[in-house]
């Protein structure tokens, strides 16, 4: 059990990579690992477009706003409204796909993998610009870019607890002032 938490507690956000590219196997075992998160009603609504084209990652460095590091690969979480197995659980697409790039950052830590998430959904002229670079068509939302890279920079291991923020049994207001 300690190992899994100290894998959570390593899981940074890195913006450097060496110019190294990711085996196949590595990137695979990212997918399967993002396809094993929970999701409501079993509905499993992603699709992934992983893009490891230099000419395709020069694209998202200069056009996406928080997206100019140097990873060789990138990997597009989406969410597909005409696959999920329960339609009804359509509107938990977010939380599915979340849960599935969860899993696909803690795995790749495990790897030796280093990855920084840039949001792309709700912000619909990011979304436009992911959808052009990769040809999604528009009926497809793209929810993050996920850089994959072998890290050129450490950061140390943390958890961001606060216990202020942990109730139990009740909810208390929180003095906002501290």
């Amino acid at each position: 059990m300690a190992d899994i938490l100290e894998t959570i507690f390593k899981r940074r956000s890195i913006r450097k990579y060496q110019e190294k590219p990711i085996e196949k196997e590595k990137i695979e075992l990212l997918l399967k690992a993002a396809m094993s998160a929970p999701t409501a009603c079993n509905n499993q609504p992603w699709e992934f477009v992983v893009v490891t084209d230099e000419q395709v990652m020069m694209q998202f460095r200069a056009r996406m706003k928080y997206g100019p590091y140097n990873a060789p690969a990138a990997v597009v979480v989406c969410e597909n409204p005409h696959i999920g197995k329960d339609q009804s659980c359509e509107r938990y697409w977010v939380q599915d796909c979340s849960a599935a790039i969860q899993n696909m950052l803690v795995a790749a830590v495990g790897l030796g993998l280093g990855t920084v998430w840039l949001g792309t959904y709700p912000n619909e002229d990011t979304m436009a610009i992911v959808r052009e670079i990769i040809g999604l068509p528009h009926d497809i939302s793209p929810l993050a870019v996920i850089y994959v890279g072998y890290p050129d920079e450490e950061k140390e291991a943390r958890t961001q607890y606060e216990e202020s923020r942990v109730h139990w049994q009740r909810y208390r207001e929180i003095d906002a002032s501290l």
